[in-house]
């Protein structure tokens, strides 16, 4: 019999309940802190820049601070990066997303393995 592995998917929402930041969002900010432009950013991870637009309005306007900030062209092109809040917001999502991963494993481990063997 092959390894079970749990699954889950994390989002932060509102109190209201609108939705900021889910596995999506975290690898477009994180995507384009990587590239360093929200045109690629969104050329990797196959959406549209309106999209990825519309998720960055999103996120600024729950968190009441900018997430990203665009530098326009020029000789050498313009960029993308994140702002230092973006970067603690990222930080707090993959950190928590790991917290949480290791203790779905640990009781999913903990509930499965007696009826595994």
């Amino acid at each position: 019999m092959q390894k079970l592995q749990a699954k889950f998917r994390l989002w932060i929402d509102t109190k209201s309940g609108k939705s900021i930041i889910g596995d999506g969002r975290w690898r477009l900010l994180d995507t384009i802190e990587k590239t360093g432009s929200l045109a690629s950013a969104c050329k990797i991870l196959n959406i549209s820049y309106r999209k990825a637009w519309g998720d960055l309005l999103e996120i600024q306007k729950a968190t009441e601070a900018a997430v990203i900030e665009k530098h326009r062209g020029g000789n050498k092109g313009g960029d993308t990066h994140l702002t230092p809040y973006g970067k603690k917001f990222t930080k707090a999502y993959k950190c928590m997303h790991s917290d949480i991963e290791k203790a779905v494993e640990k009781s999913c481990s903990k509930y499965f393995h007696t009826i595994l063997k």
